[in-house]
């Protein structure tokens, strides 16, 4: 297995979520330790309080620039090459670490290993639904029944409908990608982002095990999002830059009919 010493969990806090404490706990308790960290722009004596509890460092943005400039303070406050964005509302299975330090350490040329996750609703676990059914079809583009894709094709392929890699289960290669999302976008950032990375030299690794849950509730970034019209407009952008206008007009009309339900096939 590669030096645990590589890559760190940074958790990019914002406001008082309930759930950060959860987060951090599930962090703590892999069974591979890697290093720790929180980014913030509104710091506040929940975020302290939970930084001081697990004895981890607490990193300022001194700036409150919206969320890509909040992932992008995030990447820059680790001190490892591979940073893992841990969403402050998600678990993390206890295997996590270990099974991505494995998989680099068997891909040495990998840029963006993710796995498979549940998702959390209220305090239901669901570890399928048509939302995941859907994400799981789309990688099968790329990946078609292996773990690994290195060429260009092949990794723009899983991504061509929509983004079925979800941020938070996603461990970026930080120091050879010099990856930056995009401060411009609200919702599609990390699509827009593991495209960038598509078009680069190196592997994506998919674990196709469960290694995590992703929390799904009204008052997400995405329910949010929807509701003000930005994921519409930035799906556009996004779509358009990968199929003709007609297809990409197609594609997006499809999606508008699981916006009135906040199941949107882009949704991560």
């Amino acid at each position: 297995m590669i030096d645990p010493a590589v890559h760190c969990f940074v958790v990019p806090a914002h406001g008082e979520s309930p759930h950060l404490d959860d987060c951090l706990r599930s962090l703590s308790e892999q069974t591979v330790k890697t290093a720790i960290s929180i980014s913030t722009s509104t710091p506040n004596h929940h975020i302290r309080a939970l930084a001081e509890r697990y004895g981890v460092p607490l990193h300022v943005n001194p700036v409150r620039g919206g969320i890509g400039a909040d992932w992008n303070f995030a990447l820059e406050a680790a001190e490892t090459p591979w940073v893992t964005l841990a969403h402050q509302d998600d678990i993390y299975l206890p295997q996590f670490a270990a099974r991505m330090l494995q998989a680099l350490s068997d891909c040495r040329d990998g840029i963006l290993v993710f796995s498979g996750y549940e998702e959390i609703e209220g305090s239901h676990v669901r570890s399928t639904s048509t939302l995941l059914r859907i994400k799981q079809a789309l990688l099968e583009l790329g990946f078609v029944g292996g773990s690994r894709a290195t060429r260009r094709f092949f990794k723009t392929n899983a991504l061509r409908f929509g983004c079925a890699i979800a941020c938070p289960s996603a461990t970026i290669n930080v120091a050879a990608t010099g990856l930056r999302f995009r401060t411009d976008l609200k919702v599609d950032l990390d699509w827009a982002a593991w495209l960038q990375l598509a078009r680069r030299p190196g592997a994506f690794i998919y674990l196709r095990d469960i290694l995590m849950r992703h929390r799904v509730h009204a008052e997400s970034e995405t329910s949010a999002a929807i509701s003000a019209g930005h994921r519409l407009a930035e799906d556009r952008t996004v779509l358009r830059s990968l199929w003709p206008e007609p297809l990409a007009q197609a594609i997006l009309a499809s999606y508008r009919i699981a916006y009135r339900s906040n199941q949107v096939p882009t949704q991560t």
